[in-house]
């Protein structure tokens, strides 16, 4: 009997990237808090985890270490280019640092990735094209291309990314429509989320939600809001604590401002005007990044009713944790959650339906945690941390 081999093929696992050594260029990084100094960190680690190495070059100034060579709590390396991060001549060193940097560092990387637009944008991007590095860009939020136009260093900018083709990276169709306005055409960009690291910002047990709440002296048996970010006006804070205004006819409804900013005195004055709410705002301030995950678990819903946004880290943060949300109807919000499946959304400014999402969503548990399973998913499926650096590997890998 004549004896056959057994030809059928074992499949083999998917071959991993090349590795390749990136330079990631932000004025600003953690601890200077923001979705894209978040970003930068987040992508950097998931890079590196993967056996890539990154490096982030930065500018100084409080609250960053001295200027010089740094690896951040994450493991990250981090070359801080400048003493300062604001004002003419800091943006001015920054962008000699950037372009001396491309040059020592061009013998052991060829990708070179832009965050944030600035003088050091239309220093670098020729420096790095001349050296011939594969450059990658990405805008951090809506409203931040439109500017540019203003200015002759941003023209440059925007004439640079058009003429040497550099792949854009855009958080939402917003933006798509920006960057076509400005020169940019749709076939020279693409969708890029932000990075939700899911196993940080996860959710907790009612045992430990409880004893949270305790150790952050937040209401036992309260409905908890939560905003965590800048407190500053394009926020659309004043209109959050209208609408929380008219939602604290419930004495058990509180709402946590998480986060500093220009506009925290004028808030508290609003918040000191109405008779009774001061107890039922805590103000907490700016906290550590490690401290952000807590105060989302100890809380029920999030809230996000700003007029702009890019691809909120923070609503991203507390899908992940498993809250239900208030958000402003925009494109930015809409693309994270859907009205009636992973929260409610609310015309800008109409302090009216914040207040009713409020109530909503603390009068009908069953509603809260169908919504909080959803968001959970949400996130866990479409922009983990691992779902993101996929992403990267995939554009880098094209880049040859």
């Amino acid at each position: 009997m004549t004896k056959h081999r057994n030809t059928d093929r074992q499949p083999q696992p998917a071959a991993r990237p090349e590795p390749r050594a990136v330079i990631m260029i932000s004025h600003t990084y953690p601890p200077v808090l923001g979705g894209t100094e978040i970003e930068v960190q987040r992508v950097a680690k998931g890079l590196m985890r993967r056996g890539h190495r990154a490096l982030v070059l930065c500018a100084g100034g409080a609250p960053m270490p001295k200027r010089g060579d740094w690896t951040d709590p994450m493991g990250v390396p981090v070359r801080i280019l400048t003493s300062k991060s604001g004002g003419t001549l800091a943006a001015l060193a920054f962008s000699l640092g950037v372009a001396w940097s491309l040059l020592q560092l061009r013998r052991g990387c060829r990708t070179v990735y832009f965050l944030m637009p600035g003088l050091h944008l239309a220093a670098g991007l020729p420096v790095a094209a001349l050296l011939g590095y594969r450059i990658f860009m990405k805008f951090s939020g809506s409203n931040t291309i439109r500017p540019l136009l203003r200015s002759q260093a941003g023209r440059w900018e925007l004439r640079f990314l058009r003429w040497l083709r550099v792949p854009v990276m855009l958080l939402n169709d917003g933006m798509v429509e920006e960057a076509e306005a400005a020169g940019i055409p749709r076939s020279q960009t693409l969708f890029m989320p932000n990075p939700v690291d899911v196993d940080v910002f996860a959710p907790v047990t009612p045992e430990r939600k409880a004893l949270l709440r305790e150790q952050l002296q937040l209401p036992k048996d309260g409905f908890v809001v939560i905003y965590t970010g800048r407190l500053s006006s394009e926020k659309g804070l004043l209109d959050l604590l209208d609408g929380f205004a008219k939602a604290a006819n419930r004495p058990e409804v509180h709402l946590v401002l998480v986060g500093d900013g220009a506009q925290r005195a004028e808030l508290e004055a609003r918040a000191r005007a109405v008779e009774g709410l001061p107890p039922r705002i805590t103000f907490a301030g700016r906290v550590d990044s490690s401290a952000v995950p807590l105060w989302l678990q100890a809380s029920d819903a999030f809230a996000l009713v700003s007029p702009n946004e890019g691809f909120s880290c923070a609503l991203s943060e507390a899908m992940a944790v498993g809250l239900p949300a208030v958000v402003s109807d925009i494109p930015a919000n809409r693309q994270l959650v859907t009205d009636g499946v992973h929260g409610f959304t609310t015309a800008v400014g109409d302090t009216d339906a914040i207040a009713r999402g409020f109530l909503q969503l603390q009068a009908d548990s069953g509603i809260r945690k169908r919504m909080a399973a959803a968001a959970r998913e949400e996130i866990v499926q479409k922009y983990s941390t691992d779902q993101v650096v996929d992403r990267y590997e995939k554009l880098f890998e094209g880049a040859k």
